[in-house]
Protein backbone atom coordinates (compact mmCIF):
# COMPACT_ATOMS: atom_id res chain seq x y z
CA UNK A 1 0.00 0.00 0.00
CA UNK A 2 1.03 3.49 -1.03
CA UNK A 3 1.48 6.32 1.64
CA UNK A 4 -1.11 8.57 -0.73
CA UNK A 5 -0.41 11.99 1.54
CA UNK A 6 2.88 12.53 0.53
CA UNK A 7 1.52 12.78 -2.90
CA UNK A 8 -1.53 15.33 -2.14
CA UNK A 9 -1.12 18.93 -1.74
CA UNK A 10 -1.91 19.99 1.42
CA UNK A 11 -4.67 23.00 1.63
CA UNK A 12 -5.95 24.95 4.65
CA UNK A 13 -8.79 26.88 4.83
CA UNK A 14 -9.55 29.21 6.90
CA UNK A 15 -13.03 30.27 8.55
CA UNK A 16 -15.20 30.35 11.35
CA UNK A 17 -17.63 28.58 13.09
CA UNK A 18 -20.60 30.23 15.35
CA UNK A 19 -21.44 27.68 18.16
CA UNK A 20 -24.50 28.64 20.04
CA UNK A 21 -24.51 27.13 24.18
CA UNK A 22 -26.07 27.87 27.31
CA UNK A 23 -24.79 26.87 30.33
CA UNK A 24 -25.87 27.20 34.08
CA UNK A 25 -24.27 30.48 36.38
CA UNK A 26 -25.05 27.55 39.19
CA UNK A 27 -26.69 28.33 42.48
CA UNK A 28 -24.42 31.20 44.21
CA UNK A 29 -25.34 33.54 41.08
CA UNK A 30 -28.76 32.37 39.92
CA UNK A 31 -29.94 34.00 43.38
CA UNK A 32 -27.67 36.51 42.75
CA UNK A 33 -29.51 37.42 39.59
CA UNK A 34 -32.94 36.63 41.01
CA UNK A 35 -32.82 38.80 43.85
CA UNK A 36 -31.91 41.71 41.29
CA UNK A 37 -34.42 40.86 39.07
CA UNK A 38 -37.28 40.71 41.01
CA UNK A 39 -36.68 43.22 43.42
CA UNK A 40 -33.92 45.35 42.71
CA UNK A 41 -31.46 44.78 45.31
CA UNK A 42 -27.88 44.11 45.26
CA UNK A 43 -26.55 41.09 47.32
CA UNK A 44 -22.82 40.09 48.30
CA UNK A 45 -21.95 36.66 50.37
CA UNK A 46 -19.28 36.71 53.20
CA UNK A 47 -17.30 33.85 53.45
CA UNK A 48 -17.33 32.95 57.57
CA UNK A 49 -13.39 32.00 57.66
CA UNK A 50 -12.17 34.85 56.55
CA UNK A 51 -14.48 37.68 56.49
CA UNK A 52 -14.33 38.27 53.01
CA UNK A 53 -17.62 39.87 51.20
CA UNK A 54 -17.99 39.12 47.55
CA UNK A 55 -19.78 40.73 44.84
CA UNK A 56 -21.03 39.33 42.57
CA UNK A 57 -21.16 36.33 45.10
CA UNK A 58 -18.97 33.38 44.97
CA UNK A 59 -20.00 29.54 45.42
CA UNK A 60 -16.13 29.24 46.94
CA UNK A 61 -14.14 31.76 49.14
CA UNK A 62 -11.05 32.60 47.06
CA UNK A 63 -8.85 32.93 50.14
CA UNK A 64 -9.69 30.12 52.39
CA UNK A 65 -11.69 27.89 50.25
CA UNK A 66 -14.53 28.45 52.66
CA UNK A 67 -18.26 28.51 51.19
CA UNK A 68 -19.64 31.85 51.52
CA UNK A 69 -22.78 30.95 52.68
CA UNK A 70 -24.07 34.55 55.01
CA UNK A 71 -25.71 37.32 52.58
CA UNK A 72 -25.40 41.22 53.04
CA UNK A 73 -27.71 43.11 51.19
CA UNK A 74 -25.66 46.55 49.84
CA UNK A 75 -26.47 49.67 49.13
CA UNK A 76 -26.27 49.98 46.01
CA UNK A 77 -23.45 52.70 45.83
CA UNK A 78 -19.94 52.62 45.80
CA UNK A 79 -16.16 53.61 44.88
CA UNK A 80 -13.99 53.98 41.49
CA UNK A 81 -11.66 51.55 41.66
CA UNK A 82 -10.03 51.87 38.41
CA UNK A 83 -11.36 52.56 34.69
CA UNK A 84 -10.80 52.24 31.05
CA UNK A 85 -12.99 54.32 28.05
CA UNK A 86 -13.31 52.49 25.37
CA UNK A 87 -13.09 54.57 22.00
CA UNK A 88 -13.87 52.08 18.84
CA UNK A 89 -16.87 49.84 18.20
CA UNK A 90 -16.99 45.97 18.73
CA UNK A 91 -20.72 44.93 18.36
CA UNK A 92 -19.85 41.60 19.01
CA UNK A 93 -17.98 42.69 22.56
CA UNK A 94 -19.46 45.77 23.45
CA UNK A 95 -22.83 46.04 24.19
CA UNK A 96 -22.42 49.93 24.22
CA UNK A 97 -21.85 52.34 21.14
CA UNK A 98 -18.45 53.74 21.89
CA UNK A 99 -17.22 56.23 23.54
CA UNK A 100 -17.94 54.61 26.70
CA UNK A 101 -16.39 53.10 30.81
CA UNK A 102 -16.41 50.08 31.84
CA UNK A 103 -15.56 50.90 35.72
CA UNK A 104 -14.18 48.21 38.76
CA UNK A 105 -16.68 49.34 41.45
CA UNK A 106 -15.34 48.65 45.21
CA UNK A 107 -18.83 48.58 46.02
CA UNK A 108 -19.48 49.53 50.28
CA UNK A 109 -19.92 47.16 52.42
CA UNK A 110 -17.95 44.38 50.25
CA UNK A 111 -14.40 44.01 49.81
CA UNK A 112 -14.39 42.67 46.08
CA UNK A 113 -14.94 45.03 42.98
CA UNK A 114 -17.47 44.45 40.39
CA UNK A 115 -16.80 45.25 36.62
CA UNK A 116 -19.61 47.46 35.24
CA UNK A 117 -20.45 50.41 33.33
CA UNK A 118 -20.40 53.75 34.28
CA UNK A 119 -22.68 56.79 32.37
CA UNK A 120 -24.14 59.81 32.83
CA UNK A 121 -20.98 61.83 33.05
CA UNK A 122 -18.34 62.48 30.16
CA UNK A 123 -15.46 59.92 29.74
CA UNK A 124 -13.10 62.00 30.59
CA UNK A 125 -14.41 63.49 33.99
CA UNK A 126 -14.46 59.63 35.59
CA UNK A 127 -12.23 59.84 38.28
CA UNK A 128 -10.47 57.14 41.01
CA UNK A 129 -11.85 57.30 43.92
CA UNK A 130 -15.36 58.76 42.92
CA UNK A 131 -18.62 57.91 44.56
CA UNK A 132 -21.06 56.05 42.41
CA UNK A 133 -24.44 54.43 42.59
CA UNK A 134 -26.41 51.40 41.02
CA UNK A 135 -28.95 52.52 37.96
CA UNK A 136 -30.99 49.67 37.79
CA UNK A 137 -32.76 48.50 34.26
CA UNK A 138 -37.01 49.12 34.10
CA UNK A 139 -37.34 45.89 32.69
CA UNK A 140 -34.95 43.30 34.17
CA UNK A 141 -34.47 40.20 32.94
CA UNK A 142 -32.38 38.26 35.50
CA UNK A 143 -28.46 38.93 34.02
CA UNK A 144 -26.11 41.71 34.93
CA UNK A 145 -27.37 44.42 32.78
CA UNK A 146 -30.11 44.35 35.47
CA UNK A 147 -27.89 46.88 36.33
CA UNK A 148 -27.98 49.11 33.75
CA UNK A 149 -24.78 51.57 34.59
CA UNK A 150 -23.52 53.35 37.38
CA UNK A 151 -23.68 57.15 38.14
CA UNK A 152 -21.88 59.25 39.85
CA UNK A 153 -22.96 60.41 43.23
CA UNK A 154 -23.87 64.07 44.13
Amino acid sequence: MSDWKKDVEVLVHQGKISVPYSWTVGSTLSRWYCELRDNGKIWANRCPGCGTVFVPPKPKCIHCYQEPHDWVELPGTGTVESYTVVRYEEPKLHPRKAPFVYGLIKMDGADTCLLHFIDEIEPEKVKVGMRVEAVLAEEREGNILDIKHFRPLG
